[in-house]
């Protein structure tokens, strides 16, 4: 259970918020805003008011939610009539109430203008998405435990790799093997369509094979429906495996990528590995807190570029644009290191970056590793030998 102490940090934060930007109350609904302020992923909505303690809507399960959260107004959901009611004696008619507009379904929204009408709804979800962007020692105690999840399924990685063994059957033993050690499963986006298994498992030209995911692998995957990850490529001789991997535990991820072969990959692919693990090393050394995200995105396509990599960086023909992404209970969180996105980091943010080179026809190098900001500087959250393993 969340300790009461850590909601209470969390929900001063989000009231501070509010009260800067003349917010009178919050109504939040999106699971993983839910758990981070309630401490439950039971469905609900919180009602946080800019002042006074906070109240809990438990749509199902009431007797769960009670258990999970150390929040101590948790109520049934009395209907949308009494609801609204509830509200009004709370927080006074035509003041504002702040909505996670950036992921609330169009639908509900229309519900809260029509049930909501004496309110200004307003967007709430750049603040809430700026607040869980710094980690509380809690929460980079339970990444750093998730960090060990994934230092053992790399290392099961490394035992287990074959010959002529398909990508999906190599996913099945890393995703077993890590289920045992209390990887929950759930891979949570907030963007808008995006979703995950596990991560990519993609061997070869496949690791090159681009789909709609947001990030610079995608993989064939086993069928359109579902059209990412590991399908039935069949892993073969000096051809780079990409073992991109999320490990969540207790709600809380890391996200690392490791490149194997069996035998030795043609030269520039080596090359090019070489390349994006002194990348990922020299971002490590320049980052600090007061350091702006873009400024590391472009110290990073700097140094592609005088590889002569530049036309492989994180894509190929359709590159993504950014280098690093946060990561907590969500694995597309602030910060980005992107260009443009100037915000500067700050002590306590977690992020992953994943300086990655796509070779057409070839697969794909590359490494990830996810980093905290510390006082004095990064500090790597994730561990495994970063070179190439060769087996």
């Amino acid at each position: 259970m969340t300790p009461l102490k850590e909601l209470q940090k969390r929900i001063d934060k989000l009231q501070a918020a509010m009260r800067k930007k003349q917010i009178n109350a919050v109504l939040l609904s999106q699971r993983a805003d839910l758990f981070y302020f309630s401490g439950t992923g039971q469905n609900g909505l919180l009602l946080v008011p800019a002042e006074g303690e906070p109240t809990l809507f438990i749509i199902k399960s009431v007797a769960r939610a009670q258990q999970e959260s150390a929040l101590k107004d948790i109520i049934p959901f009395p209907g949308w009539k009494e609801l609204v009611d509830l509200i009004e004696e709370k927080i006074p008619s035509t003041t504002s109430i702040g909505l996670e507009l950036d992921v609330l379904p169009a639908k509900l929204y229309l519900r809260y203008q029509e049930k909501l009408q004496n309110y200004r709804l307003v967007d709430i979800s750049s603040a809430i998405r700026k607040i869980r962007s710094i980690k509380s020692e809690l929460e980079i105690g339970l990444m750093k435990e998730a960090a060990r999840i994934s230092t053992s399924v790399f290392t099961h990685a490394r035992n287990t790799i074959k010959e002529g063994m398909a990508e999906v059957e190599l996913a099945g033993h890393l995703e077993f093997h890590a289920r045992t050690l209390g990887h929950q499963g759930a891979v949570r986006m907030r963007g808008f369509n995006q979703e995950l298994y596990f991560g990519h498992v993609l061997a070869g030209e496949n690791a090159a094979t681009i789909s709609f995911f947001d990030g610079p692998t995608g993989g064939s995957g086993l069928n359109p429906s579902f059209p990412q990850g590991a399908g039935a490529v069949v892993i073969r001789e000096n051809e780079p495996v990409l073992i991109d991997f999320v490990s969540v535990l207790r709600g809380y991820m890391v996200d690392q990528t490791r490149i194997f072969c069996l035998g030795e990959p043609p030269l520039h692919l080596r090359e090019a590995h070489r390349q994006a693990i002194r990348i990922k090393n020299t971002l490590a050394e320049i980052g600090k807190p007061g350091l702006k995200c873009s400024e590391l995105y472009d110290k990073a396509e700097q140094m592609a570029r005088e590889a002569g990599l530049a036309n492989h960086f994180m894509g190929y023909v359709e590159r993504v644009n950014f280098v690093g992404h946060g990561v907590g209970i969500e694995l597309d969180e602030l910060p980005i290191i992107a260009p443009g996105y100037d915000e500067p980091l700050e002590e306590g943010m977690v992020f992953a970056l994943e300086p990655k080179f796509i070779f057409p026809s070839e697969g794909t190098v590359g490494i990830e590793d996810t980093f905290m900001v510390g006082r004095e500087g990064l500090v790597q959250l994730t561990n495994f030998n970063e070179e190439l393993q060769v087996i």
